[in-house]
């Protein structure tokens, strides 16, 4: 089945689709530093082509996919203090997707998926809000492949699964195989690595890049990223967002 971008389709369109055969799906990133070599919309990009990779697996199993625009703004109280970054209250996302899916449902789209690449615990808890009061209501459903959580985290890199993954290896290899113009190639081989693990500095309290041992707002090894690494990336991103929508349809 054919996969459509929602904002390309005229009304009839989407009123013409078979509800029960029809799903969309939400990128959820966000405008944050992203060191000095990815640029600010890193997140959305990742977001955009894990949305895409299980868009495409999700039209062979006989459904009508919708990809979404990107939801682009989010908490994003760790890179604050750098320039550029968008850092907006956790209310307003998660009523931003609660809004998104219900508006859908009253038109016959009963499922939205979440294809989610900003891990701010700010951002996370306030997608996971949106899925419980989904929830709560009885109405559409939300589905939500949360990537912090080991089911799905296990299955990505080393560096992902290590905590060590903003601006490193892991985002910068999705950034380029998606938009290699965007990444500064220079100034990404010239930088050392940086093991300090987010997941332990959240732990520990660090409340931001900097305090977490992120001055230039950066963890990982960004001069070890590769555009095959990250058309890898991509396609297990797809896998898992293709899984958990079927598992929630029995498909």
């Amino acid at each position: 089945m054919p996969v459509y971008e929602l904002r390309a389709l005229a009304w009839p369109d989407v009123d013409a689709l078979p509800g029960e055969r029809t799903l969309a799906i939400l990128p959820a990133g966000a405008i944050e530093a992203h060191g000095p070599h990815l640029p600010l919309g890193t997140d959305i990009v990742i977001a955009e082509a894990m949305a895409r990779a299980g868009a495409e697996r999700l039209s062979r199993r006989d459904l009508h996919v919708l990809l979404l625009p990107a939801l682009a703004y989010a908490p994003a109280p760790f890179a604050a203090g750098f320039a550029g970054t968008i850092d907006t209250p956790p209310g307003v996302t998660t009523a931003s997707v609660v809004a998104v899916a219900r508006s859908l449902a009253l038109h016959g789209v009963r499922l939205t998926a979440i294809a989610n690449a900003h891990h701010d615990p700010a951002h996370v808890k306030a997608l996971r809000a949106a899925v419980d009061e989904v929830e709560r209501d009885g109405g559409p459903s939300l589905v939500f492949p949360d990537l912090t959580k080991r089911r799905w985290a296990e299955r990505l890199t080393e560096e992902f699964r290590g905590g060590a993954c903003h601006a490193g290896r892991y985002e910068g290899s999705v950034v380029l195989a998606e938009r290699p113009s965007e990444v500064k190639r220079d100034t990404m081989r010239a930088l050392l690595p940086n093991g300090r693990s987010l997941v332990d500095a959240i732990r520990e309290g660090c409340g931001t890049f900097a305090d977490a041992g992120g001055p230039d707002a950066y963890f990982g090894a960004p001069a070890d990223a590769t555009a095959d690494e990250g058309r890898d990336t991509i396609a297990v991103l797809g896998a898992i967002l293709d899984e958990a929508v079927s598992e929630r349809m029995r498909l």
